[in-house]
C-alpha cells in the first residue's frame, strides 16, 4: 500500500453530524515543539509520527538486540507533495522507541517514491551484498500513479540504518496486472531458499529465490468478497497444544459483506508453494475500524533467540475511508499513530477451530506511573465512578446472574452526554464510538460486534484508552476492537453500566502509563 498525499482535513463530526473544529497535539520521538496555546491530541503512550504523515508499518526485524522498526513516511505531507520514504525506529522492548530519521528516501531513482515491502536479515550473504545485510524489497511504481507496480531492492551494510538502491530495475517486474504490491519476504529454512508473498488484486501470489534478486513464481491463494488484497503477511507458529500451523494474513476491506475492514487471516499448511486453508472463509485479527496495513514479526526471547509460540503484532490506527481526519494535525503538524504492540499466540477452542490470541505486549508493564484499584463494584443502572483520566489502561471481569447487557462509559463528558460505550450486549460484545467525536461521518461504522454467548455470566475486559484510540481485549483476546476516537480533552469521566439487571465489576485496576 502507498502513502498518503493530500493534506489532513481538520474537521470531525459530533454523534448528531455536526462539524467541528478539532483540537492538536504535542509529539514524542524527536517532535517538533506544540504552538503555542494548543491542547495536546498526542498519544501518550502508542507509537505517533514525529511530524507530518506515516501510514503503512513495515515488519520489524531484530538487528544486535533491538528491533528495528520502519513505516511509511511523507516528510511533504503538509505541503500536499505526494510521496513516502521508510522512516526507522529502534527499540529493545516495543513501548518505548528511538526515532532513526529516515532510512529508504523517496524520489532519489526515476522510480519514484518507495511503498510498503518488507526487511530481512541476508544472514548467509545469499544476495552479494555481505553477510548480515539487511535487504528491503518494496513496491514501487515508475512513472508515478499506480497502475505499474514492480519489486525493487534496497539493500543496507550498516545494521539497517541506511540504504542504497540496488540499479533502477525491479528484481520482480510486473506482469501486466493493476495490483502487483506489498512484498512479504520470509526465509523458507526447510528448502534453503527466500519465499515472498504479493498482494495480487483478490489473490496472494508466492515467488520462490535463491539470492533475493530473481524470483519465480509458485503458486497463488485467491479469496474473493473481502475487496483488494494489501499487505500479505506468511508464517508459521506452534500452538498451545504443540501442533504447528502456517498462518497466512491480508489486510482486507469486508465492510460491505458485514465484516472488518482490518486483518484477515486463515490458519493452515504451507508447502514452500501453495498455502491449503483450514477453512475457506478467514478470521479477522481485530473488529475495530481502525486497525489497517497491520505486520506481525517474530518475538524474540531474553537470549535472542526467536519464540516459536509467540508472536508479536503492529497495526495502523487509521482507516482510508477518512485517513486525513484527525485532531492532531493543527498545532503539531503531525498525521499518523500505531495500535499497542501485541503478542500472539495460537489457541484451539473446544470446537477444533485454532485461533490467534492476542494480548497487550508484556512490556508496558514497566511503564506504569499510577495504579487505581477500585475493587468490586457492583452496579444496577449505572453508576459514576470517581476516577478521571485520558489515557489509561482498565481491567475488570464482569460478572452476573441474569441481565441484558453491561458495560462501560469511558471518556465520558461532565455532563454524561458524550462517551465511547465498551461491554456486552445479548449475544456480542462491542465498542461503540457514536456519542463522542470521531472521524466517521457516515453512521454506518460507529458500533462493532464480536460474538459472545449469553450464558456464559462473566466476561474479562482489557481496554487500552488514550487521547485518540480504543483497544478493547476481550477475555483471552481471541476477540480484539480497535477504533478511532477523538474526545474533548475535558471529557474524563469513567461510569459502569447495566442494562435490566445487576452485575458486579470485580478486580477493577486503572493503571496509568508514562513512556
Amino acid at each position: 500500500m502507498r502513502g498518503m498525499s493530500r493534506r489532513a482535513l481538520l474537521t470531525g463530526t459530533t454523534a448528531g453530524g455536526a462539524a467541528v473544529l478539532l483540537p492538536a497535539a504535542r509529539a514524542t520521538a524527536r517532535p517538533r515543539a506544540t504552538k503555542a496555546g494548543c491542547a495536546s491530541y498526542r498519544a501518550a503512550y502508542h507509537f505517533t509520527v514525529p511530524d507530518a504523515w506515516k501510514n503503512d508499518p513495515q515488519r520489524p526485524v531484530w538487528i544486535d538486540g533491538e528491533y528495528h522498526y520502519y513505516y511509511l513516511y511523507n516528510a511533504d505531507y503538509l505541503s500536499g507533495v505526494v510521496g513516502t520514504a521508510w522512516r526507522h525506529a529502534t527499540s529493545t522492548d516495543l513501548v518505548s522507541f528511538t526515532d532513526r530519521g529516515v532510512a529508504v528516501p523517496k524520489d532519489t531513482t526515476p522510480n519514484g517514491d518507495i511503498w510498503s515491502g518488507s526487511a530481512v536479515v541476508d544472514t548467509d550473504n545469499t544476495a552479494g551484498f555481505g553477510a548480515g545485510a539487511v535487504i528491503v524489497i518494496a513496491t514501487m511504481s515508475p512513472g508515478g500513479g499506480t497502475d505499474h507496480q514492480e519489486q525493487f531492492l534496497y539493500y543496507s551494510t550498516d545494521g539497517g540504518r541506511t540504504f542504497t538502491n540496488h540499479g533502477t530495475d525491479p528484481v520482480l517486474p510486473n506482469p501486466g496486472v493493476a495490483d502487483f504490491r506489498d512484498p512479504k519476504v520470509i526465509r523458507d529454512e526447510d528448502r534453503g531458499r527466500w519465499v515472498m508473498a504479493l498482494a495480487e488484486g483478490t489473490k496472494v501470489g508466492f515467488y520462490h529465490s535463491a539470492d533475493l534478486r530473481s524470483w519465480t513464481y509458485a503458486g497463488g491463494f485467491i479469496k474473493d468478497g473481502i475487496g483488494t488484497l494489501e499487505c500479505p503477511d506468511l508464517f508459521r507458529i506452534t500452538a498451545e497444544d504443540g501442533t504447528v500451523k502456517w498462518v497466512l494474513g491480508v489486510s482486507a476491506n469486508g465492510k460491505n459483506s458485514g465484516l472488518p475492514n482490518t486483518y484477515a487471516y486463515w490458519t493452515g499448511a504451507f508447502d514452500g508453494s501453495a498455502f491449503t486453508a483450514d477453512a475457506a472463509d478467514p478470521q479477522w485479527l481485530d473488529h475495530g475500524w481502525d486497525w489497517y496495513g497491520a505486520v506481525t514479526f517474530e518475538k524474540r526471547k531474553p537470549d535472542g533467540t526467536q519464540d516459536p509460540g509467540a508472536r508479536h503484532a503492529i497495526g495502523w490506527l487509521n482507516n482510508w475511508d477518512y485517513a486525513g481526519t484527525t485532531p492532531t494535525i493543527d498545532c503539531d503538524g503531525f498525521n499518523g499513530t500505531d495500535s499497542i504492540v501485541r503478542e500472539l499466540t495460537l489457541k484451539r477452542d473446544s470446537a477444533g477451530t485454532y485461533y490467534l490470541a492476542s494480548r497487550p505486549v508484556a512490556a508496558l508493564d514497566a511503564y506504569v506511573s499510577r495504579t487505581v484499584n477500585l475493587g468490586d463494584v457492583t452496579v444496577n443502572g449505572s453508576k459514576v465512578l470517581d476516577y478521571t483520566g485520558i489515557s489509561y489502561e482498565l481491567t475488570t471481569e464482569i460478572t452476573w446472574d441474569r441481565l441484558t447487557g453491561a458495560g462501560l462509559q469511558l471518556r465520558r463528558s461532565p455532563d454524561g452526554g458524550r462517551h465511547i460505550d465498551a461491554g456486552i450486549y445479548n449475544d456480542y460484545a462491542f465498542l461503540n464510538r457514536r456519542n463522542t467525536v470521531n472521524p466517521e461521518t457516515s453512521g454506518k461504522w460507529q458500533e462493532s460486534h464480536t460474538p459472545f454467548s449469553p450464558s456464559a455470566g462473566t466476561v474479562k475486559l482489557r481496554i487500552l484508552v488514550d487521547r485518540t484510540s480504543v483497544e478493547m481485549y476481550v477475555d483471552d483476546g481471541r476477540y480484539v476492537h480497535s477504533s478511532e476516537v477523538f474526545p474533548y480533552l475535558v471529557d474524563t469521566g469513567l461510569a459502569l453500566f447495566t442494562i435490566n439487571g445487576t452485575a458486579v465489576f470485580r478486580n477493577t485496576v486503572i493503571r496509568e502509563f508514562s513512556v
